[in-house]
């Protein structure tokens, strides 16, 4: 399944860097670490977040594989790095963030670069956006202690979602896909370090 996947998205992986190298990370940065913005390595965002290691961020968009059409649900906009990415190659983006303050700056900061396909919401993304679903393609860019089953549900037949599973110390990159006939198929990509999906799927939920 994952080399069917990454075979699918292959043509477009040029674009995809080209714009990615082109992405300035430390526009999304307005701290003491925004000198540090060049550095392949997750950086404080404040409130306890993280702007993501811009080589996962780039591997993760790839695995997600959005198309021009894609409508795209990200739960934790964050500073809004990975959502220029999201917006750039789909058609439409919902993007959670539970901390007001960070959704307001992504904001800024996005409708400043010219994204007009984004819509943000402030609250709890960890059971999704369920009156914007079907999705063709979700986005989890903080960890959760299972797979949630409401983002599942909340994905279209035929899409992906990308997302990472485990305990607070080390998850699994899960990549998740729903055949036509809404079968589930998930594949373990790499092993990972995010900050926590709070919520039902927090690492203070069951399993953790």
């Amino acid at each position: 399944m994952i080399r069917k996947a990454r075979e699918a998205i292959a043509m477009n992986y040029d674009e995809l860097l080209a714009f990615f190298k082109k992405l300035d990370r430390s526009a999304f940065i307005d701290n003491e670490y925004k000198p540090y913005s060049g550095v392949d390595e997750a950086l404080p965002i404040g409130y306890g977040q993280t702007i993501s290691q811009p080589s996962l961020v780039v591997e993760m968009t790839r695995l997600l594989g959005p198309e021009k059409d894609s409508r795209v649900l990200e739960i934790g906009t964050g500073s809004g790095y990975q959502t220029a990415l999201l917006a750039e190659f789909s058609g439409q983006v919902f993007t959670v963030e539970r901390i007001q303050e960070l959704s307001v700056k992504a904001q800024d900061r996005l409708e400043e670069m010219g994204y007009k396909n984004i819509v943000f919401k402030v609250g709890d993304g960890s059971e999704g956006w369920e009156e914007n679903a079907p999705y063709d393609r979700i986005m989890v860019t903080a960890a959760a202690s299972e797979l949630p089953q409401e983002l599942i549900d909340q994905l279209k037949p035929g899409g992906r979602m990308v997302i990472p599973v485990g305990p607070p110390d080390m998850q699994e990159l899960v990549l998740v896909t729903k055949d036509m006939k809404d079968e589930v198929d998930s594949e373990v990509i790499e092993h990972v370090r995010f900050v926590e999906l709070h919520g039902k799927y927090g690492w203070r939920e069951p399993n953790f």
